[in-house]
C-alpha cells in the first residue's frame, strides 16, 4: 500500500517555526513532484508549496512567500516544508502529495498521492 506520512506538526506560538517532514512507503516517488497543500476548518484545502523532482523548480503561494521553504532530500524523506514567522492564519492540517509531473502545481488535481495530515496550531 502506498503511503505518504508527514509529520513534524504541533503548537506554536506567533512568530515561531515548525519543520513539516513527509515520507513514503510502499513505492518510491522518483520523477515525481512534490507539494504541501494545508486545510483550515470550515476552508478548502489549498495550495502551500511545491517542488520539482531534481529541486530546480519551486512554486509558493503569496501567503507564504518569504517564510515557508519546500526542500526535498531523494535518498531520505522525500519531503520537507520548513515554516518560519509562523502566523494564527497559518493553522490548519498540512498535507503532502505527490504528482507525476511538475505542471500547474498549485492544482490540487494533478496529485495522484496524499497523506493524512499533520495538525499545525498557531496561538497569537
Amino acid at each position: 500500500q502506498v503511503q505518504l506520512v508527514e509529520s513534524g506538526g504541533g503548537l506554536v506560538q506567533a512568530g515561531g517555526s515548525l519543520r513539516l517532514s513527509c515520507a513514503a512507503s510502499g513505492r518510491t516517488f522518483d520523477n515525481y513532484a512534490m507539494g504541501w497543500f494545508r486545510q483550515a476548518p470550515g476552508k478548502e484545502r489549498e495550495f502551500v508549496a511545491a517542488i520539482s523532482w531534481t529541486s530546480a523548480s519551486t512554486y509558493y503561494a503569496d501567503s507564504v512567500k518569504g517564510r515557508f521553504t519546500i526542500s526535498r532530500d531523494n535518498a531520505k524523506a522525500p519531503l520537507y516544508l520548513q515554516m518560519n514567522s509562523l502566523k494564527p492564519e497559518d493553522t490548519a492540517v498540512y498535507y503532502c502529495a505527490a504528482s507525476p509531473e511538475y505542471f500547474r502545481p498549485a492544482d490540487r488535481a494533478k496529485y495522484d498521492y496524499w497523506g493524512q495530515g499533520t495538525q499545525v496550531t498557531v496561538s497569537s
